[in-house]
């Protein structure tokens, strides 16, 4: 990209990141000293774009030349090639059988090495599949154990609360009805059992 095209892409850059007037959709507000700097770099930058392009275009003759030279030159070359070949067509058509069986023979080849990678692949997928799963269901298992022996502690520890919760409450009781009692020998006798 030339140093015009360059300057071209920053000043719509520099236009496209100015801001709108107030109240406007289409008038923008620009700083004119980096407006005025862009515009002389690319007034600077014309006149040696327009003669590079100009020695450009006054070689533009001597590179056609040269190509037509060139053209022509391998021109030459295809035609004594192809006399040579015409003269060697027995050679060439043996030589283009040979090459056509190699072909062919790397073809059958290449097709047997992709089918055996083929099929290793898809033994080697079915091995990691299968050992997945294997290890899923292991895992399955283990899980499954776990939350069986977790859940027979559970129930055995829920079974040993409720056990020693009801032995409390039947303590409780005990106590409430002997203090009952306690409270009804002192109050109804001293040493000798009779009432005060």
């Amino acid at each position: 990209m030339s140093r015009i095209e360059q300057l071209i892409n920053e000043i719509e850059e520099f236009i496209e990141n100015c801001k709108y007037q107030p109240l406007s959709n289409s008038k923008i507000v620009v700083n004119k000293e980096e407006m005025e700097e862009l515009l002389v770099e690319l007034r600077l930058r014309v006149p040696d774009e327009i003669k590079k392009y100009q020695k450009i275009i006054s070689q533009q003759e001597a590179i056609l030349a040269d190509a037509r030279t060139q053209a022509q030159n391998m021109i030459a070359d295809a035609n004594a090639q192809t006399e040579e070949l015409v003269n060697d067509h027995e050679i060439m058509q043996r030589a283009y059988q040979k090459a056509n069986e190699i072909v062919e023979d790397a073809r059958r080849q290449a097709q047997g090495i992709v089918d055996d990678a083929v099929n290793d692949a898809n033994e080697i997928r079915q091995g990691a599949v299968t050992y997945t799963d294997n290890m899923l269901a292991s895992l399955q298992t283990i899980i499954s154990n776990t939350v069986n022996e977790s859940r027979q502690t559970y129930d055995r520890l829920y079974q040993q609360l409720q056990n020693t919760y009801e032995v409390c409450t039947q303590n409780r009781g005990d106590l409430a009805g002997g203090v009952g009692q306690q409270d009804v020998y002192y109050e109804q006798g001293s040493g000798d059992g009779q009432e005060q």
